[in-house]
């Protein structure tokens, strides 16, 4: 779908279901989709019950007549292979395509991700529907990308997965020894003697809760198991597709931050990234705009497609509010901001039954065009088409950068201590947020993105450090790179094995310090330290530090630890590597982090009132500013140099003083 010659602007549309609705009823849904500007949908998610009535037998010809009226009314097409939900014929007679949970008990039909990734069954009959669908429809002209399965997620406890879990640890490991080893099963009598006395880490065994577990390395491997069996599903799927269409672009809808699945390994198997946005209401700006940023860093920068977001309303949360005037323009907008170059809802009409009837649509249960979400869109739908390929394919240009890693997450909540309150992506999430909320450009990267185009990098409890990452940091920093990272870092290897010798570890030498404890606080209390001659919070964790080559610039105020490091700097080779041993307030992110950007000569993107995102894209000589007034108040933004507002067609000379409404947009082309 990405850098498809058969592109000229950017794909507005979504889910469509006909197959839900009588025939008569298709053709009005032509019309009020021209009429909304919408020109593409994903047809066939859910339609595997209706393609393969039984073993043996597909029928195709509903599918068949909904591809005719859509290429007739010159819509293009994302072709989804229908395998996230399977028949119910073939749970009843082949059952071990249902999942076991992990209380152990197994699932009878029901539900949408209920196959086991591991089921023959599963496996068989999915890249089969795959490979009929591309044999079929593979040379429809309006066909722009292909959709497997739909958000993939959840696990499997089953025989079939114990089965595939030996193999893997087998492969993985090759002696039973070394696994041993790396699962440290002296402790607590837990040495396996053969590869069959091993059994899958769930309630019936290792977990005492979800995520608390006795044996860490165990646990943290079937994860990786799971998140790698899910992913061979996929490329099953897409090989099946690829044989029959070689050049098909084929994605799947990742789901932001979704801990089961390391996306950092799956966009190395996908065409394009595609993913499904649905913020509360109440979700700050920046956390959906971390989500984004995810989708864009996991293919190295790469625009990406907003598969699903919803028009107006969700349908799962607690109160489900809907998105007031102005929002999904907002939203939308965002998503282009931070590199989307479709704009895709779920869903086109709202259905009448079951668990999303009541989840927001272009077209609404009254039927017709005179909604205000239908207006809404319609309006979106006339600006997209004004902006034509203005910004497609355009990309970020930015030099600092957030780190994440999915081992790092599930590494540190699995953690045997040291704080209940202790979550990855709270910690992240505090980094970007200093940044993203000062308008500053920031990738978010892994362990195998280079670290050479950023002058900041920025690593929240990189708690494992794992495959030589230390030697990529030390070489980032010994060549003129800050970097830096925080408390209950550089602790364990890959297998969570502890590094011995002293924390932080493999990071030791480049931090300049040694931490001999941390103190775990509960959330009614804190320390405090000053920074710049004002007094902000030591919470969670405070590590109880010993300089080593590293210059002290804060020092805690009270406890036994009182005047004790809290946050360092330290001089290796030509660069530096700071150390924040706790976890303060957003107002201490925001100074700490401008300071040290402003010494690297990083600028904002645009200084702009609070709650006012401003971020851009670069194609060719051209850069795209995207303005975006999250306040529900008008205010005020200065515009630096000479530029274009390509919704309005007003030119603004530099120096140029706009007022832009609540939830309004600009997006400023450089001249």
């Amino acid at each position: 779908m990405i850098n498809d010659e058969r592109i000229n602007k950017i794909l507005y549309g979504g889910d469509y279901n006909p197959e839900q609705w009588p025939e008569e009823i298709w053709e009005e849904d032509m019309r009020l989709l021209a009429l909304a500007g919408i020109d593409i949908v994903t047809l066939n998610v859910f339609s595997w019950a209706a393609l393969q009535p039984d073993e043996n037998t597909y029928d195709f010809s509903k599918l068949d007549k909904i591809m005719d009226l859509v290429e007739k009314n010159g819509l293009k097409v994302c072709m989804a292979t229908s395998t996230a939900a399977h028949p119910a014929w073939m749970a009843k007679r082949h059952p071990d395509i249902l999942r076991t949970d992990f209380s152990g008990r197994k699932h009878k039909f029901g539900g949408r991700h209920n196959s086991c990734q591991n089921s023959p069954t599963y496996q068989k009959y999915s890249v089969l529907l795959a490979r009929k669908l591309a044999e079929r429809y593979g040379n429809r002209e309006c066909i722009v990308g292909w959709h497997v399965c739909n958000e993939y997620g959840g696990e499997c406890y089953c025989d079939n997965c114990e089965k595939a879990f030996r193999q893997w640890l087998k492969e993985k490991y090759k002696t039973i020894d070394h696994l041993n080893r790396a699962w440290n099963t002296a402790f607590w009598g837990h040495t396996f003697y053969d590869w069959d006395e091993i059994v899958l880490p769930n309630l019936l065994s290792e977990h005492f809760e979800e995520n608390r577990t006795t044996f860490q390395g165990i646990s943290l491997d079937y994860r990786r198991f799971n998140s790698e069996g899910m992913l061979k599903c996929f490329k099953a799927e897409y090989d099946a597709i690829k044989s029959v269409i070689p050049d098909a672009k084929i994605t799947t809808n990742l789901m932001g931050f979704y801990k089961p699945l390391d996306y950092q390994m799956w966009a190395k198997a996908m065409d394009f990234i595609s993913w499904d946005n649905y913020p509360a209401n109440e979700d700050p700006y920046s956390r959906i705009a971390m989500n984004h940023d995810l989708m864009r860093g996991i293919k190295g920068g790469q625009p990406f497609v907003l598969m699903e977001q919803t028009p107006s309303v969700t349908n799962w949360l607690s109160y489900n509010a809907l998105k007031r005037p102005g929002v999904m323009r907002l939203w939308s907008y965002q998503a282009m901001a931070h590199g989307a170059d479709a704009v895709m809802f779920f869903q086109m009409r709202r259905s009448i039954g079951a668990c999303e009837k009541y989840h927001g649509a272009v077209i609404d249960h009254a039927g017709t065009e005179n909604t205000r979400v239908f207006r809404e869109i319609q309006a979106l739908g006339q600006e997209l088409k004004k902006l034509g390929d203005k910004t497609l394919g355009a990309v970020s240009c930015a030099r600092a950068a957030v780190f994440v890693d999915w081992d790092n997450w599930w590494g540190i909540e699995y953690s045997a201590g040291p704080s209940c309150d202790l979550k990855y992506l709270d910690e992240v999430f505090l980094y970007y947020q200093a940044l993203e909320e000062q308008n500053y450009a920031v990738d978010i990267i892994g362990t195998e993105d280079d670290l050479k185009k950023y002058d900041v990098v920025i690593a929240p409890i990189l708690y494992m450090t794992k495959g030589g990452y230390d030697e990529k940091i030390r070489s980032f920093v010994n060549g003129g790179g800050t970097f830096i990272t925080t408390f209950f870092s550089g602790y364990v290897d890959e297998h969570d094995l502890v590094i011995t010798g002293g924390y932080p570890g493999k990071l030791r030498d480049i931090l300049g310090i040694w931490v001999e404890e941390s103190d775990a606080l509960p959330p009614d209390m804190t320390n405090r330290f000053l920074y710049e001659g004002k007094e902000y919070p030591a919470a969670l964790l405070c590590d109880i530090m010993h300089l080593e080559g590293a210059k002290e610039l804060a020092v805690y105020q009270k406890d036994f630890y009182a005047d004790t490091p809290v946050i360092t700097v330290n001089r290796f080779g030509k660069g530096k590597a700071y150390y924040m041993g706790t976890r303060s307030s957003k107002e201490f992110y925001k100074v700490f982090l401008r300071n040290i950007l402003e010494e690297q000569g990083i600028l904002p993107v645009l200084k702009a009132p609070e709650g006012v995102e401003a971020t851009e894209r670069f194609k060719g000589e051209k850069g795209y500013l995207f303005v975006l007034n999250h306040n529900n108040r008008p205010v005020t933004c200065v515009v630096k140099d000479e530029r274009t507002d390509l919704l309005t067609g007003i030119f603004y000379p530099a120096g140029s003083e706009v007022e832009m409404k609540p939830k309004d947009v600009m997006i400023l082309e450089s001249v």
